[in-house]
């Protein structure tokens, strides 16, 4: 028993570094962002439920919460998905995949600027994309300044994130024992049902990881956004990002904490539905 407790004191002070680096820079700080969301940014005084009242109302802060929510939607299930087929085809070949697995990480490797360079020359109105439409007699669109805008950014996304994605499946497939497929094989098993009752069972904590960075990466793709269409872009890829930006810009800052609560509160959210479904 003595034991025992001196080890949970050990393992307390290896710890308590980081949980006073976590305490001072990221929770009291948002204990203080929480304060914030009951008081006026100009009085001080407290004002109760009106900030959140005042976001609720607001139609920026609701075209940005459905387009971000609409876009996590949409892409966080699709790079799953298109990441692992990759993957799957290729685990079994380690040799002669590496070119493939560099290419497809190559998008990590390009700088922001460049990224942005190229979405500009592809989906500019006057674009490589809509003169390769001309010549098949098909009419352009500018991109940037329509609905497509939004679809662009889920491509940018895509692009950016299939690599690493594949690359942690990879060392979730790899993970897998040999010796449980030789094993289902002798039992006459074929390729789906391996797939089925070995591989995606084992691969579970892979995909919270991999589900949990997704999401992270997903709010890294206001850098393009942001870049190419400025602060108030077409309003089908108007983010939470850009309405925190202009916020931050115009020191609105009641808005700001209530908006931060709210979707901190929508984040932890997620988190746990994907933990229930790891679970």
């Amino acid at each position: 028993m003595k034991y025992r407790r001196k080890t949970q004191w050990t393992g307390l002070l290896w710890i308590l570094p980081s949980l006073l680096g976590v305490g001072v820079f990221i929770f009291f700080p948002f204990l203080d962002v929480v304060r914030r969301s009951f008081i006026g940014a100009v009085t001080g005084d407290f004002v109760g439920l009106a900030n959140y009242r005042s976001l609720f109302t607001n139609r920026a802060f609701l075209l940005a919460v459905r387009n971000t929510l609409r876009f996590l939607g949409i892409c966080i299930p699709l790079l799953l998905g298109l990441s692992l087929l990759p993957a799957l085809l290729l685990d079994r070949q380690r040799k002669r995949g590496q070119l493939v697995k560099s290419l497809f990480l190559f998008p990590m490797a390009v700088p922001v600027a460049s990224v942005v360079l190229l979405w500009r020359t592809l989906f500019h109105s006057q674009g490589i994309l809509n003169g390769c439409l001309s010549r098949v007699s098909l009419a352009g669109r500018d991109w940037m300044n329509t609905g497509g805008a939004f679809w662009v950014l889920v491509l940018c996304y895509l692009w950016r994130n299939l690599g690493y994605d594949m690359v942690l499946w990879l060392a979730g497939l790899a993970g897998i024992p040999d010796s449980l497929y030789e094993a289902a094989k002798v039992d006459g098993a074929g390729k789906w049902v391996l797939f089925w009752y070995i591989t995606l069972p084992n691969l579970l904590p892979s995909f919270f990881t991999i589900s949990v960075l997704s999401l992270l990466n997903a709010f890294k793709v206001f850098r393009e956004a942001y870049l190419v269409a400025g602060s108030y872009p077409h309003e089908s890829m108007y983010l939470l990002q850009h309405l925190f930006n202009n916020w931050y810009r115009d020191l609105a800052l009641d808005k700001m904490a209530a908006g931060a609560v709210v979707s901190a509160v929508v984040i932890f959210g997620l988190s746990l539905c994907l933990k229930r479904l790891w679970d």
